[in-house]
Order: C-alpha cells, then sequence, then structure tokens
C-alpha cells in the first residue's frame, strides 16, 4: 500500500526563468499563469525545456530547481528502499520512536494487502501481541515493553513522511523503479507521471 497526499509543484517559473539565462534569451519565453493561478508553458518555453531535458544532466540542472513536496504513507519495508535516494531529497516522518504507543495498533496501520488469508491471520495475532505490549508499556512505563514492540514491530508498519524532492531526482526514480516487483513503486510511478510537464520532463519518451 502506498499513498500520496498534499502534492504541491513549486517553482517552474523561476526554473524555466533560469534555464534561458544562457543565451539571454528572455524575451522569448511566453509562459504565463493562469486565470486560477495555475503555471502553463507556452510553446517556446515548452520547446526549450523539452530540448534541455533531452541533452541530459548537464543540459537540464533547470529541472533540479522545479520542487515537489507530497505526503506519502508507505510500509517501511518501502521506505528502506526509497532512503537510497539521499541526494536532493528531504523527509520528515512521523516519529516510530516517540509516537508508537500513542494509539492502538489495529490492521489498518499496516500493508496486508497482498497476504493470503493464512498469512494475515498470522499479522493479526502478531498486532494483537503488539497492542498487548504498548498497553503494558502505557502501565508501567517499563522501557522493557518499548523495546520490545520497536524490535519486534513488522516492516509492513505504515509511515507518513512529508518528502521533498525536484524533478531531476523524480527522473532517477521512475527510470529506476518503474518495472519494480513491488507494486508501491508502481504506485509512485503513476503519482510521478501525473505531475505538470510529467511526459515531457520527468518521463520523455520518444
Amino acid at each position: 500500500m502506498l499513498r500520496t497526499e498534499r502534492i504541491e509543484v513549486m517553482n517552474m517559473h523561476n526554473a524555466i526563468r533560469g534555464a534561458r539565462n544562457p543565451m539571454n534569451s528572455w524575451a522569448r519565453s511566453d509562459s504565463y499563469f493562469d486565470d486560477d493561478g495555475r503555471f502553463v508553458l507556452g510553446e517556446n518555453d515548452l520547446s526549450l525545456a523539452v530540448r534541455l531535458r533531452k541533452a541530459g544532466s548537464d543540459h537540464r540542472k533547470y529541472l533540479r530547481q522545479v520542487f515537489v513536496t507530497v505526503d506519502i504513507t508507505a510500509p517501511l519495508y518501502w521506505w528502506k528502499e526509497y532512503d537510497t535516494y539521499k541526494v536532493g531529497t528531504v523527509a520528515n516522518s512521523t516519529s516510530t520512536m516517540h509516537k508508537i504507543t500513542s494509539e492502538p495498533f489495529d490492521l489498518s496501520q499496516f500493508s496486508c494487502d497482498h497476504m493470503d488469508e493464512e498469512t494475515l491471520a498470522q499479522m493479526e495475532l502478531v498486532i494483537a501481541y503488539l497492542e498487548k505490549l504498548r498497553l503494558r508499556f502505557l502501565e508501567t512505563k517499563d522501557k522493557q515493553y518499548w523495546y520490545d514492540i520497536i524490535q519486534f514491530l513488522p516492516s509492513s508498519y505504515n509511515q507518513m513522511r512529508t518528502c521533498t524532492m525536484n524533478y531531476e531526482n523524480l527522473i532517477s526514480i521512475y527510470n529506476s523503479r518503474k518495472n519494480h516487483k513491488l507494486d508501491e513503486w508502481h504506485t509512485f510511478c503513476g503519482f510521478i507521471r501525473e505531475l505538470p510537464y510529467a511526459a515531457e520532463l520527468i518521463i520523455c519518451e520518444e
């Protein structure tokens, strides 16, 4: 399971203006903000943006200035893979260390969508035991129970992080993960495909 929420794309207007700096071609810029405040790339600017995108990373530096922020809820096993993308990305997560005992454990907090009935039954036993440990910790404040929870917590536990990245990061992620065996990566690549001008500037398929 993976969910993306509260998505914002920022600074594209400044990025495309900067892309014209090397040739002092600002007079050819034809982009604008529509009546709803959305930035629209004009024909000239889009043509330039695509040419630079296809020319390679040295020429498409402007894409590092197009920022995306998004809240992602995903299981810990997915976050372990996402964490390989450290350069140019930032994430603030909900705290497992501080808040793991703040609410009851239940099945909705875990990614179990691909489990068969037998495995799901075992998962329910795990969750029931985690809840027992949580109640013991709240009653006694004994740190041993807290450690038991932290070390016993399955990697299917869902965590939400507010992430910031740029279009250049997303090119790398999309190309590396679009054919991955985890469904969560396919969901994330679907999120990428829905971003403004993703087809031209991120995916850029011939």
